[in-house]
């Protein structure tokens, strides 16, 4: 339900991100009208999400301070996914809304440094804002942290992929071959490499890693 309402809203704001430059007369100002109802539904939805958050923030808190020492609740893996600033953060990033997100994520990694969701919600949305030194930082922060080679190689690449953006072809040209030495099968370092050589073209960032978000 909530896939596909986000699907719409974010294929209705990049047609409108798309025409808007060159629109004139009226069907400027429908445009305008388009962006003016995604904004108020973005602003209901998140208003929604954040007072659901809130209730099942009190419920945690109050079944957790009534439970007896053998009810104890089972430790999680990953017991960052359980802040209301992790949730309120996916929120903010499935809305587009990059800047906020960040926010949220600064405190889910100042309370879990190594959590590698929040260092890659925080990578992505910086890499949107179009801050490709801080993502990389996150990212590589989570090399160290991973043990499996597939998701090691989906990182080198998306790291790839900053250092050719920034036009360090040789630098990216590296970080893309261990990416292949990690999963030799993974099809993007190939094509990237194929842009380092040219020193232009389109780069490939993975889907499967955008993907876990």
């Amino acid at each position: 339900m909530f896939q596909h309402l986000f699907a719409e809203m974010n294929k209705m704001l990049q047609e409108i991100a798309r025409d808007f430059p060159s629109s004139e007369g009226e069907y400027r100002n429908e445009l305008i009208r388009r962006y003016n109802m995604l904004h108020r539904l973005s602003d209901k939805v998140m208003d929604e999400w954040l007072a659901f958050a809130e209730q099942l923030s009190q419920f945690r808190e109050q079944t957790e301070l009534s439970l007896e020492p053998e009810e104890e609740m089972p430790q999680q893996e990953a017991p960052e996914l359980a802040m209301d600033s992790f949730v309120r953060g996916q929120g903010y990033y499935k809305l587009l809304m990059y800047g906020k997100c960040i926010q949220q994520f600064q405190e889910v990694i100042r309370r879990y440094p190594d959590s590698l969701a929040g260092r890659l919600y925080l990578a992505m949305a910086y890499l949107q804002e179009g801050d490709g030194e801080t993502a990389w930082t996150h990212l590589n922060h989570m090399l160290a942290l991973i043990r499996e080679s597939k998701l090691k190689a989906m990182i080198y690449n998306a790291l790839g992929c900053i250092r050719a953006s920034q036009e360090r072809f040789l630098e990216a040209s590296e970080l893309f071959g261990l990416s292949l030495q990690h999963d030799p099968a993974l099809p993007e370092p190939g094509v990237n490499l194929e842009v380092c050589r040219k020193k232009g073209g389109k780069l490939q960032f993975g889907e499967q890693l955008v993907s876990l978000l």
